[in-house]
């Protein structure tokens, strides 16, 4: 049986290049305290960039 309360977070990832939000994506907050660091690709770039956790959505 699942546990009570929502632990998953949406966030936003933003490009560290170009700045542009390319992804949306969820992480648990207890799990993960620390923001997110992933390699991505980015269109804008047309290359494979760093993006971090930038903002909570809704």
């Amino acid at each position: 049986m699942a546990k009570k309360g929502d632990h998953r977070i949406t966030v936003g990832l933003t490009c560290a290049v170009c700045k542009n939000r390319n992804y949306v994506t969820q992480r648990n907050k207890i799990n993960t305290e620390a923001k997110l660091l992933l390699s991505k690709f980015c269109a804008t770039c047309r290359k494979k960039t760093e993006h971090r956790e930038t903002e909570k959505l809704k």
